[in-house]
């Protein structure tokens, strides 16, 4: 413990990072630009090619950062996971879907600690950072590292701490985001702290990794709540012939007791629709059912439902039915101003349309190209964001509130807005029909 601390004290341990998306590539830049030695592993190729060249693959992270860190020597790429000996910490940032039934998948966090399992040596720190159920660290991952033949904390550390990657957030970073640290034993403990306080501005240090396991659901389990209650007033409000956009900027003036959400399409991220469930599917372990959790979940998952529903509305207004209709989807990123797109409900509402008959196309800067995901596999390309292009649909269903959509010139011409995110003007440069879903 002497050794590892001290190595954490003078930059001179190693520290590796398993997974280089949205957690492990910040992650592993923060504690490059501490000073320490980073190794990033994956099992992408085409990501450790793309990073070697000092090339990021993600927006909100530049370039010019990452070969920064490239240039400097201290942070190198593999997809050789044999090099996990070499390094003094080990953090483990590797996805925890859903099931097709809304069960955990653990699955990736079973093939790493096994991979880590097989390469364990004395004196190394690894820190689960994966969301996930509390008890994972203690009854999922030491279990399998201990099968080394090493055990906890005489040979090895083991702690949890939560991501809480926010992407394209200006007010806050990896490393002034502060970090709950929890151990499977107190010595875990001190050894994860020690390290992260040396990467991050504040670590917030708890008293077990089930406790740090739970914050993070609580923090996410808080706002898919917030935001369901939002959306089902949103839908209520409607019937009642009031603006839910008007009625939270008039709440908002209280100056206590009332934190502003926002409603929209359904909820997107890898976060906030799936962690949740996580907690509800442990509950459920010790005959508890989270009903909060459930219903906020069943109001969230309705929306994109609900929204085109307001297009088949719209469009029957304007004397015009779905099946045929040309569409345009402002949006496949789940959140404004970045090139994430995991579980974006902008997926859903193009499958649904294209259910309906509708013609269908999207526009996204962000995104030139469609990804296939684990789920959909549109075969689109964005088309230009343009008034000209605009100007050719039938209707215009806003998803996201890029910022490239908030011109309103952009509209000018344009028949028919459906808009879920408040940002085309009623009156924008011409004549134009605008719909809050």
């Amino acid at each position: 413990m002497n050794q590892t601390l001290a190595r954490i004290h003078d930059r001179s341990a190693v520290v590796g990072i398993i997974g280089q998306g949205y957690v492990g590539l910040p992650l592993a830049l923060v504690f490059e630009e501490a000073g320490f030695q980073v190794r990033g592993f994956d099992v992408d190729p085409t990501k450790i090619e793309a990073l070697s060249r000092g090339h990021s693959y993600i927006r909100h992270i530049g370039s010019e950062r990452v070969a920064a860190s490239i240039a400097r020597g201290r942070f190198g790429v593999t997809t050789d996971f044999d090099q996990l000996r070499e390094c003094d910490a080990i953090l483990i940032c590797v996805p925890t879907p859903l099931g097709a039934h809304r069960e955990p998948d653990l699955s990736y966090i079973h093939d790493t600690a096994n991979a880590i399992a097989r390469r364990l040596r004395k004196g190394q720190l690894v820190v689960l950072e994966s969301t996930t159920y509390p008890g994972t660290t203690d009854d999922e991952v030491l279990p399998i590292l201990e099968s080394s033949g090493l055990s906890c904390p005489d040979d090895f550390f083991l702690a949890f701490s939560p991501e809480r990657e926010d992407p394209g957030n200006a007010r806050f970073s990896t490393k002034t985001i502060p970090k709950v640290v929890g151990g499977v034993n107190p010595a875990s403990t001190e050894v994860a702290v020690a390290l992260y306080g040396a990467g991050v501005d504040k670590v917030v240090a708890v008293s077990s990794a089930r406790v740090a396991e739970s914050s993070k659901l609580l923090e996410n389990v808080f706002r898919s709540i917030n935001i369901a209650l939002v959306n089902e007033l949103k839908i209520t409000f409607d019937r009642m012939g009031i603006d839910v956009w008007e009625v939270i900027e008039a709440a908002k003036t209280k100056p206590f007791g009332f934190t502003a959400f926002y409603p929209g399409p359904g909820l997107g991220g890898h976060c906030i629709p799936l962690d949740p469930f996580y907690l509800s599917w442990k509950a459920s372990e010790f005959g508890m059912w989270t009903r909060f959790i459930e219903l906020a979940g069943e109001i969230n998952t309705s929306m994109p439902r609900y929204v085109v529903g307001k297009v088949a509305d719209a469009l029957n207004d304007a004397r015009k039915s779905v099946k045929g209709s040309r569409v345009l989807v402002l949006g496949l990123s789940y959140k404004e101003n970045i090139d994430d797109d995991r579980e974006s409900p902008s997926y859903q509402l193009i499958e649904y349309l294209q259910d309906k008959g509708a013609d269908v196309d999207y526009c996204d800067p962000y995104f030139p190209k469609a990804r296939h995901g684990r789920r959909h596999s549109l075969n689109l390309s964005s088309v230009p964001c343009d008034n000209t292009t605009f100007r050719g649909y039938d209707l215009l269903l806003v998803s996201t509130a890029h910022a490239q959509f908030k011109d309103p010139a952009l509209y000018a011409g344009v028949s028919l807005v459906v808009d879920t995110r408040n940002i085309v003007k009623a009156e924008p440069a011409g004549p134009v029909t605008v719909v809050r879903a």
